[in-house]
């Protein structure tokens, strides 16, 4: 198999773990509360990245205090703001409403990067993230006529927080100056990440109860599979090819959440979803297209 080949391959795995991370988070919400969610994942991740990062002869490089603040704003961003608002999102709404949500994250991270970065947005970003809000728009619609009071749900709205918090992630990784390796880079989110969210899951914990096997299951998975395996998979195939080709294949991830949602969960994918899920597609290869010279 040639070397495109593998990272495609690797590429298209990683966002199949993160798709999955909507189902996770449905068979979670209600059974834990979200932020006692999020730090028994990360305590479950935690272990095995330093087990790896030890195997590799992994070296923590010095930081500065700079750099020691952007990593704990991220993980507080992409490690916990984005579980905690999925996990209470799901708790709302059909997982393949919330897969087709999670797939306009590329359209908002480069909408971020124009407004706070001053990126110039172009006509090509322009394009994406109105498909991207017509993809939210027909998932949300409930097919009655709007009204004053009307607007989107509550579950939408906490999944479209997730997808803020992952895009302030990316975007305070653009800040920056030296990236991480990889290894290191997974590692802090999780650490950090961690620490930000026991203080708030010990709110939480007074009233939790014994979740269902089910609900622990879905935490070991999240915790393994995408907070663990799918980061490495995608670094390990976005060494592979081209920065276009990688982003191409976040499109993997929304359609294997509705796919899931519909096989593993028993939802009805039905033509909002369908329609949805097309327009936010569309919106990813959009911004994903190679550009000419």
């Amino acid at each position: 198999m040639s070397t495109r080949l593998t990272g495609y391959l690797l590429l298209a795995l990683a966002m199949m773990t993160v798709g999955t991370t909507v189902i996770a988070s449905k068979l979670l919400a209600g059974n834990i509360a979200p932020f006692l969610a999020t730090a028994l994942r990360l305590a479950i991740a935690l272990p095995v990245l330093l087990a790896l990062a030890w195997l590799r002869g992994e070296r923590w490089p010095a930081l500065t205090r700079r750099e020691g603040l952007l990593l704990t704003l991220q993980a507080a961003a992409g490690s916990v703001g984005y579980t905690a608002f999925l996990v209470a999102g799901t708790a709302h709404l059909p997982a393949a409403d919330a897969g087709v949500v999670i797939g306009t994250l590329p359209a908002m991270a480069a909408l971020f990067a124009a407004v706070v970065l001053g990126e110039r947005p172009g006509p090509r970003l322009v394009l994406a993230v109105l498909l991207a809000t017509g993809g939210v728009l027909a998932v949300a619609w409930n097919g009655r006529a709007p009204t004053a009071s009307a607007g989107l749900s509550p579950g939408v709205l906490l999944v479209l927080a997730a997808v803020v918090c992952e895009s302030a992630f990316i975007l305070l990784h653009k800040r920056m100056a030296r990236p991480l390796p990889p290894l290191a880079q997974d590692t802090a989110m999780t650490g950090l990440g961690l620490l930000v969210a026991l203080p708030l899951a010990a709110f939480e914990l007074p009233a939790a109860t014994l979740p269902p096997p089910n609900a622990l299951a879905a935490v070991a998975w999240y915790a393994l599979v995408p907070t663990v395996g799918g980061y490495l998979l995608w670094y390990a195939g976005a060494a592979r090819v081209s920065g276009s080709e990688a982003a191409a294949f976040t499109a993997v991830a929304p359609l294997t959440a509705v796919v899931l949602a519909a096989l593993w969960l028993g939802e009805t994918v039905g033509a909002r979803q369908a329609l949805g899920a097309v327009a936010v597609l569309l919106a990813i290869l959009v911004l994903a297209l190679p550009r000419r010279g």
